[in-house]
């Protein structure tokens, strides 16, 4: 009798372990698969925090210097995507939904030059000075349908602090440049970042 009584405790045992597995896997994936995006009651976008450890994709410069002081983003622009959409775009060719992409951008560190440039002991050159705000990103195609499926978002052109919530940008402040020019390669600007323009595989 303590025979079968023991089987059945261990087959009960086993049952809910099983159980347990097949519970417990799809809520890991799908913590997994969530979008660094959050908003707000009044459908502000909350600024992400460790944005600074995500994979560093790149950062364009057009100087004022370059462009009789009027550049449209005269700051470089430190680029920040989270890995796991990183490697869905290396092998799709297209960012997942909720990828969220940062743009961080840091002023030209002290112009000495007419054209902006610098010198320094690596030589005449551009080099990054204070960080001077935030501009950000969100894939969504339900919530962003009308801008092909990304939202746009500025949490201030100024240092830091910088602020804490953003309501999406007019399509003619962001968006609608991302359509006119980059809607081919899923609204992003791809061919300035190697990492993502090449797919190099390591």
């Amino acid at each position: 009798m303590q025979k079968y009584l023991l089987l059945i405790i261990v087959g009960l045992g086993l049952t809910a372990s099983a159980v347990y597995l097949l519970v417990a896997k799809p809520v890991a994936a799908a913590q997994t698969e969530q979008s660094s995006a959050v908003f707000d009651a009044d459908g502000k976008l909350e600024l992400p925090t460790g944005f600074r450890k995500w994979v560093f994709v790149g950062a364009p410069l057009t100087p004022n210097g370059l462009n009789d002081g009027k550049a449209n983003f005269p700051e470089y622009h430190h680029v920040y995507v989270e890995k796991k959409n990183v490697d869905a775009y290396l092998k799709t060719g297209e960012f997942p939904e909720g990828t969220v992409i940062v743009k961080e951008l840091t002023r030209v560190l002290n112009p000495t030059f007419p054209d902006g440039s610098r010198r320094e002991p690596s030589g005449r050159g551009y080099f990054n000075g204070e960080y001077n705000g935030i501009d950000l990103t969100v894939k969504d195609s339900k919530r962003f349908a009308k801008t092909n499926g990304w939202g746009f978002f500025t949490f201030g052109h100024h240092p830091m602090p910088y602020d804490k919530t953003a309501a999406e940008k007019p399509v003619t402040e962001c968006a609608g440049c991302h359509i006119a020019n980059v809607a081919a390669t899923d609204m992003t600007w791809i061919q300035f970042y190697p990492l993502l323009r090449d797919k190099p595989g390591y």
